[in-house]
């Protein structure tokens, strides 16, 4: 029996009224939201600032704010008619004194969506080498804006028997990572430069069973990115007769941009003490 030609047609009807709230909702979220990234070359005093917004009718407002809060630069910045903006923003006045992170924001109204913010490093009035994004589009689903990169470096000391493992992450994978060791005495036993690989990780292992660490005592073990402010890490190791002295594990430090977080996981192998820099 052949289908009537009125029950296709309400059919067809029936699932458009079923479907059509689903691609009209896939439809509009599409469409809302917005991005900015921020470059910069190492050295440079002018950010290039651009982006794209699902709502081109709308200036986007550029705020810059200085490590300690104040307001160093407003812009406006005019959409094309695909929602791209563009801008660029120079360092050299006397309102970019402050060493630090300077924080970016693009905002068109209230909204999260519509609300980013990317952080570049100044020192000396000029730019890091900086390549940082946000994006909204992404996070539709739930509600939020993407967060902002970790931007710093880690460092992790693994210590146990004569070995000392040390790893961690930065955001700088094109500058070395440092290592010394000091003595109690404050004498250098070991250095050694560690080169992150395209994630950003690094890690190498120190041997104590050589004359160099003969004398008892804390150790102190540093990471370091020569030349990068604020991007260093110290730890402390606990020796005697030449081996890790059995009592604490796992270390681990974290060197934001203002801030310094330590982060010490408790086992049974060695004793570890955090020296933060500021």
């Amino acid at each position: 029996m052949r289908p009537h030609k009125g029950s296709i047609t309400v059919v067809s009807l029936t699932l458009l009224v079923i479907l059509s709230p689903i691609f009209l909702h896939q439809a509009f979220a599409a469409e809302q939201g917005m991005t900015l990234v921020a470059t910069a070359n190492a050295g440079s005093k002018t950010i290039s600032i651009s982006g794209h917004t699902a709502n081109p009718s709308k200036d986007v407002s550029i705020v810059v704010t200085s490590p300690n809060g104040n307001i160093v630069t407003i812009d406006q910045v005019t959409p094309n008619a695909n929602g791209d903006y563009a801008t660029t923003i120079q360092t050299n006045s006397a309102l970019w004194k402050q060493d630090g992170f300077y924080k970016i924001t693009a905002q068109q109204s209230s909204a999260l969506m519509y609300t980013l913010s990317v952080q570049v490093e100044i020192s000396d009035g000029t730019t890091a080498e900086t390549s940082v994004s946000q994006s909204s589009f992404d996070s539709l689903v739930t509600g939020g804006v993407a967060p902002t990169p970790l931007r710093g470096l880690t460092m992790e000391v693994d210590a146990g028997g004569i070995r000392v493992a040390i790893s961690g992450h930065t955001d700088r994978t094109n500058t070395a990572v440092t290592i010394v060791v000091k003595a109690p005495n404050g004498n250098i036993v070991t250095i050694d430069q560690v080169t992150p690989n395209a994630n950003g990780d690094y890690a190498t292992t120190i041997q104590t069973n050589s004359a160099l660490w003969k004398q008892d005592g804390f150790y102190t073990v540093s990471a370091q990115q020569v030349g990068i402010n604020g991007y260093s890490a110290s730890a402390q190791v606990e020796i005697a007769d030449g081996a890790v002295i059995p009592e604490f594990g796992t270390i681990a430090v974290m060197i934001l941009a203002v801030a310094i977080i330590s982060i010490i996981a408790v086992s049974a192998r060695s004793r570890l003490n955090v020296l933060p820099k500021y």
